[in-house]
């Protein structure tokens, strides 16, 4: 379990990296240009890791896949979209925060309901209380 909440802390500090140089990129070649940019560079190193000890899956099985699986490829252009043109705009902390908030919230809901196959989560009122705090801080940032 620790090992992947680091993992997934390590993550977040990446995001906030990568939303920061995407942004940058936006502001010299346009948001649809770097969201294009940052996803051909992504798919480029997956190909690269395709080849590698880290690749344990199957292409073969992906037209057995449900069609709402797909969706996560036109969500990563939204996503990066939205990154891209927020950042500039309201600084990294506060559209980080405001990313945060949106994420917690909405995973909250997949965790309880176990959409998309996931386990089911209940909702508790700590995790009430922990959604209440953190958007608590996050209109704090807004200060």
């Amino acid at each position: 379990m620790w090992l992947a909440l680091l993992m997934a802390l390590v993550s977040g500090i990446a995001m906030a990296f990568q939303g920061s140089l995407n942004s940058a990129l936006g502001k010299i070649i346009g948001l649809l240009q770097a969201t294009l940019v940052v996803h051909l560079t992504a798919t480029l190193t997956v190909i690269i890791l395709l080849f590698t000890p880290l690749s344990d899956g199957s292409l073969s099985k992906l037209l057995h896949c449900p069609w709402y699986l797909w969706l996560g490829g036109l969500i990563g252009v939204l996503i990066t979209y939205g990154v891209v043109a927020s950042i500039p705009r309201v600084g990294v902390a506060l559209a980080t925060t405001a990313i945060i908030v949106g994420q917690v919230s909405t995973a909250l809901l997949i965790d309880h309901f176990g959409l998309f196959g996931m386990d089911k989560m209940p909702f508790t009122w700590w995790k009430a209380a922990g959604l209440v705090l953190l958007a608590a801080g996050a209109r704090l940032m807004l200060n």
